[in-house]
């Protein structure tokens, strides 16, 4: 019998390319997105939700096998620039609804469902975590919050044989907004001169999913750029 997995925000960019993999390597994916239009990997089943709506984990799990799910992938979020200086609360509880309260509300659900046996919730964080920069502020904070569940879920959790872990990439691919010429200047600037790319995270996950007796842990994929301790966001910087 296949595995299930569920990866939110599966339609593009990582998500697109982790619930791929995850085909290829024999599972059957449940692919959220947030509209019914938006298209997913052949072979995945689509399920369609607002991450910031209050029921968006009983939506994704109405999906068909979604109850058997053996794995669950945390990857759609917001990402919104704001700083310190013109703070919005309404950006800020719109980062928390999408990066963090959905998450939890997933967990929670998976925690419930009869997948059985060996499970795994993957959240993905962000790299900036750890050398943080006060750019993108509302994102960062969500993304502060959701390492901590992390853990915390972790602990809760282990005692139904679940596992949470995180994985935090570095920059992957081009931000909304950042110009071609700034992506292909900071893509790889770090110690090792490597840039990271979509499939490091599938790498990182398929350590996970074979990683039976690791839980709490958060796997940075950066290349080393925590070292440099960078004090803007990368697309901020002068290239």
């Amino acid at each position: 019998m296949k595995r299930t997995a569920i990866v939110t925000g599966a339609g593009k960019r990582v998500g697109r390319a982790i619930a791929e993999a995850l085909l290829a390597d024999g599972w059957r994916v449940i692919a959220h997105v947030r509209r019914a239009e938006d298209e997913v990997p052949t072979g995945a089943i689509k399920v369609a939700a607002d991450l910031a709506a209050e029921d968006c984990a009983e939506r994704i799990f109405a999906a068909e096998g979604a109850d058997e799910a053996r794995l669950l992938i945390n990857n759609a979020a917001r990402f919104a620039e704001d700083r310190v200086e013109g703070f919005s609360p309404r950006e800020f509880a719109r980062h928390m609804a999408v990066n963090v309260a959905a998450p939890v509300l997933l967990a929670e659900r998976f925690a419930r469902s009869g997948g059985g046996g060996d499970r795994l919730v993957v959240n993905l964080l962000d790299a900036k975590l750890a050398a943080p920069n006060p750019d993108f502020l509302s994102y960062t904070l969500s993304k502060m919050a959701l390492g901590g569940f992390t853990e915390l879920a972790a602990r809760a959790l282990a005692g139904k044989g679940i596992r949470v872990n995180g994985i935090a990439p570095a920059l992957m691919l081009r931000s909304p907004g950042q110009s071609a010429e700034n992506f292909a200047a900071m893509h790889a600037r770090n110690p090792l001169g490597r840039g990271v790319d979509p499939a490091d995270v599938v790498a990182a996950l398929r350590y996970l999913v074979d990683a039976r007796t690791v839980t709490g842990q958060t796997i940075v994929i950066d290349g080393g750029q925590r070292f440099l301790a960078l004090e803007r966001d990368v697309q901020h910087l002068e290239s």
